[in-house]
């Protein structure tokens, strides 16, 4: 009977801790440590716990499931994890094969926007930052250049201020993309847009003076349940334990006595 009531407890414990276990999914994978810091710390400040994954390619985030909704709100609102830019380096890479003039053209564009939008993303409160370039061509022999310009997107959080950085924006553009200057600044187009700001509405339970949400009151309630079955399987396991070391003394003493009784039975 007790046999079988350890044996159903151990199972019920591996069911729990089991449950506990898979109770986790990965949100981002492949990350690097700076970017896994921040998304951690971004999904802390909103009472979602998190677990730091290593992985061949990088880091992985978990969560609780309960938590996916809320923590794909939080992280899209602070514009996390952040698309990954490409350098001049990278874009000019030397592959061995000869480009046409127009390729050569547009991988340069397309490489001078992504140095720009890294440098914008750098400036604090910046959640997005998209950057569109023109350069100077001329359409036909004959015909006039057309002037080179630029348009920027930015989306913020409210701790930016668009108008005391837009001066500076502009300036750290104009040096940026050849063509433009101070004269002809007017072809920098900036648009702000406010980012979609998303607060988690935690759940507290108040017991006298302290404060629980409700997924540490289950995570309490797991680890409770988890150690009232340690204990009873102990307690099980001691009755056991206890019942074997009196069954080894009693049959002791009887082989004692049954020697004491050959050896009188000797000497008669």
């Amino acid at each position: 009977m007790t046999r079988h009531l350890l044996k159903t407890l151990f199972a019920l414990l591996w069911v729990i801790s089991t449950a506990g276990c898979n109770g986790d999914t990965v949100l981002n994978s492949q990350l690097e440590e700076n970017e896994a810091n921040e998304i951690i710390a971004t999904l802390n400040k909103n009472n979602i716990s998190t677990r730091k994954l290593s992985e061949k390619n990088g880091i992985a985030i978990a969560i609780n499931k309960s938590d996916i909704e809320d923590a794909v709100l939080i992280l899209n609102a602070a514009g996390l994890p952040r698309k990954e830019k490409t350098n001049l380096g990278a874009v000019f890479h030397k592959s061995g094969m000869i480009s046409s003039p127009m390729e050569e053209r547009a991988r340069y564009i397309y490489a001078l926007s992504q140095e720009v939008e890294s440098t914008l993303l750098q400036i604090d409160g910046v959640v997005t930052a998209r950057v569109h370039v023109v350069l100077p061509e001329r359409i036909a022999a004959g015909e006039p250049v057309q002037p080179a310009s630029v348009s920027v997107f930015i989306k913020y959080q409210p701790s930016l201020d668009p108008d005391n950085v837009e001066y500076r924006i502009r300036n750290l553009v104009s040096k940026s993309i050849p063509g433009i200057t101070e004269k002809n600044s007017d072809n920098i187009a900036i648009t702000f847009f406010p980012a979609q700001h998303y607060e988690r509405k935690v759940s507290f339970l108040e017991v006298g003076v302290f404060k629980f949400t409700y997924n540490q009151l289950n995570i309490f309630a797991w680890f409770a349940l988890c150690s009232l079955i340690l204990f009873i399987a102990c307690y099980l396991l001691g009755i056991n334990l206890s019942k074997i070391t009196a069954l080894l003394k009693f049959n002791r003493s009887r082989a004692d006595k049954s020697l004491g009784q050959d050896h009188d039975a000797n000497r008669q």
